[in-house]
């Protein structure tokens, strides 16, 4: 049984799926309505407003909310479904921890890598502003709340989502597709959004598409969750500037105003260093038959596997 037919061990009536879906997507779908109807005036001064609050105090504001999503989902799930969170997770028997910290060290070393080589080059507008109380606070409010806000975006999105649009067209492509454009439209009400223009989209979508590849391939949500995980940390921690969605004491600073990136420094990532993450994990994991595992068709399984009673993996969630 593949990732997206774990669907089919739960209830999948059409008004509980559109229940689950506007429960706990409602924040993106009114972020992006505000996106569309708020002028450019309005959105600048909203982002103005936020920077007045205290940093820490802002994360904490931003981050908290998706703890309460989390929790909607999950009870939905398993309540509303009749479904373990087991099978929205993988289809191994167990959570594997392990490729969570394969992905998150692997993203987390590549980002320090090429900071620092970036770094090295040019640092005429990067600031070091460590401060070591002030980023305690911030390493602990991270540690505590990012878990919370990745993992709702990837059951959510790589999970709920690409699970049930999976069953209901009865093919894999599509679900993949159509969850990263939501991925990316979820996104739309970042502050980068407004300051490089709607072509920072490509970078959310394609992101998007490279945890749903991850997904797919590995049957599982395991390095997904651990690769975005790494790279929000090392958002939240390692530089930040005064356009980003999140701001924070950080270890680093842009002090340019205005975003700079061009459209080949937004596709570099999505082209080059994307690819190779899939390569790298590719060969760590041994996949095969990609056509398959990303094209296939879904269809219902004649004989449902049973997971294994909840409490025997809780504490691997």
């Amino acid at each position: 049984m593949n990732y997206i037919q774990q669907a089919y061990k739960g209830d999948n009536t059409w008004w509980k799926v559109w229940f689950t879906t506007l429960l706990t997507t409602g924040i993106f779908i009114l972020n992006f309505v505000f996106y569309l109807f708020t002028t450019a005036e309005d959105l600048e001064e909203a982002y103005d407003l936020m920077k007045q609050m205290p940093t820490n105090i802002s994360l904490i504001v931003n981050l908290l909310p998706f703890a309460v999503l989390l929790a909607l989902l999950f009870l939905c799930v398993k309540f509303l479904h009749e479904r373990s969170l087991l099978s929205l997770t993988t289809v191994r028997k167990k959570v594997d921890v392990k490729r969570i910290l394969v992905s998150f060290s692997l993203i987390v070393v590549f980002t320090l890598v090429t900071f620092l080589i970036s770094y090295s080059i040019d640092s005429s507008e990067i600031v070091f502003q460590f401060q070591p109380v002030k980023f305690l606070i911030l390493f602990i409010i991270s540690v505590l709340l990012f878990p919370f806000q990745i993992g709702f975006e990837e059951y959510v999105f790589r999970g709920y989502l690409m699970q049930q649009i999976g069953i209901f067209v009865k093919n894999k492509w599509m679900p993949l597709i159509i969850t990263s454009v939501l991925f990316g439209l979820a996104h739309s009400a970042n502050p980068e959004v407004a300051e490089l223009g709607f072509v920072t989209m490509i970078f959310y979508i394609g992101t998007g598409l490279l945890l749903g590849i991850m997904t797919l391939m590995d049957d599982g949500l395991e390095l997904a969750l651990g690769f975005h995980l790494g790279n929000n940390l090392m958002a939240a921690l390692l530089v930040t500037s005064d356009w980003s969605a999140l701001q924070t004491d950080a270890v680093f600073r842009y002090t340019s105003e205005q975003a700079t990136q061009t459209l080949m420094e937004i596709l570099i990532p999505i082209l080059v260093f994307y690819p190779v993450f899939l390569i790298i994990l590719g060969k760590i994991y041994k996949w095969s038959n990609w056509k398959e595992r990303l094209f296939g068709k879904v269809t219902k399984p004649l004989v449902l596997e049973e997971d294994i009673p909840l409490q025997d993996h809780t504490k691997e969630l």
